[in-house]
Parts: C-alpha cells; sequence; structure tokens
C-alpha cells in the first residue's frame, strides 16, 4: 500500500507541474488528499480516519479520468462505471485484499465493517458530494466561485470535517491494528 500511496502522490504532484484545464477536483486538492493518507498510515492513525482520505483520494483521480476522457472526446458505455471500478476495484481494494490484512483482519472492524473499508466508503461519499455542493453554489453564482480558493476548501474542508467526527467517534472504539 505505501507502493501505491507513494506513486499516487508523485503522480499528483508531477500533474501539478503540467498544464491543466479545469477538472472536477482540483490538482492542490487531489495533492492534499495524498498527503494526509501517508501521514495518517505513518502517524499510526486509526484505518478509519485513514480510509476517509483514501476515499477522497479516489474520488478525486477518478473525477480526473473522467475529465481527461471527456477533453479528448473519448466516449464508450459506462466510462464512468468502469473507471469507478478500475480505481477502487483493480487498484485499491483488490491489492489491499490480496496481499494484506487491512480488509480482512476480523477484530480490525467499526459497525461491523472493516475500518479501511468503512472509511474508504464514507470518505468517497463526503469528497464527492463535496465536489458536487462546490459545482453547484459555483453554478447558481454566475459560474463564479464565491470565494478564493472555494474549489480546494470545499472537498478538502468536508474530509477534514468527516475526520474529526469519526476521530471522536473511534476514540472510543477499541482498534487492534
Amino acid at each position: 500500500m505505501r507502493t501505491f500511496l507513494r506513486f499516487s502522490a508523485i503522480s499528483a504532484a508531477a500533474s501539478l507541474l503540467l498544464p491543466q484545464v479545469a477538472s472536477a477536483f482540483c490538482p492542490l486538492c487531489t495533492l492534499a488528499v495524498g498527503a494526509g493518507v501517508g501521514l495518517s498510515r505513518w502517524f499510526g492513525i486509526d484505518d478509519t480516519l485513514t480510509g476517509l482520505w483514501v476515499g477522497g483520494f479516489m474520488v478525486s483521480i477518478t473525477g480526473w479520468t473522467i475529465d481527461w476522457f471527456n477533453r479528448k472526446h473519448i466516449r464508450f458505455k459506462g466510462r464512468i462505471i468502469l473507471t469507478t471500478l478500475f480505481y477502487y476495484g483493480l487498484l485499491l481494494l483488490l491489492p489491499l485484499y490480496l496481499w494484506t490484512d487491512l480488509l480482512t483482519h476480523p477484530l480490525n472492524t467499526l459497525w461491523g465493517v472493516n475500518r479501511l473499508l468503512l472509511g474508504i466508503i464514507v470518505g468517497s461519499i463526503v469528497f464527492l458530494a463535496a465536489g458536487l455542493w462546490y459545482g453547484a453554489l459555483k453554478r447558481r453564482n454566475h459560474g463564479r466561485a464565491w470565494f478564493k480558493g472555494q474549489k480546494v476548501v470545499w472537498p478538502v474542508g468536508s474530509l477534514i470535517i468527516a475526520t474529526v467526527v469519526f476521530y471522536v467517534i473511534t476514540l472510543y472504539s477499541p482498534t487492534i491494528l
């Protein structure tokens, strides 16, 4: 997983150096998510909290890929679903399942669900909802952000709020990993 996270962080950093057309989630946002994942694992933070950031990172990367398809006029049936399954299934969950016990350890659960998987699901939903909310607010404001940096603040700020909420929850729920 560390190799995947390093590769993802390097890819996100490299993309900052290349000219970009506006996309669903900005490069700074994705880089912040990637850095959050790496730091949380390094500090030994609960897998639920790490999963929140992994989920946000996966939504961001999926959004970037869909935007790239759109810019290149690459159209095929089910491209959003297939891209999502590719990133989540093949690049994230399958390696975690095959090469680690992070998804299969029976005592690493919260509410009966694996902590990392729960965090990934909730983080994905929160990050996607925040990005969609930002888009709706921008449309209501005649195509302009309400304040400078709103595109970054909304998704990353939402992940920070979710992290604080789950931190309080996990304080009272023992973990073994």
